[in-house]
């Protein structure tokens, strides 16, 4: 449970520092890939 809480505190915060709708896309993408890998 606390990898999936770490995952997700990084995926806010990235997308908190994203600039761009397009960066913001990727930043998504980028955390539902991180999130499908820790519940592997």
């Amino acid at each position: 449970m606390k990898p999936m809480i770490a995952v997700l505190i990084a995926a806010v915060m990235t997308l908190a520092g994203c600039n761009t709708v397009q960066g913001m896309g990727k930043d998504i993408e980028k955390a539902g890939e991180s999130i499908q890998k820790a519940t592997k």
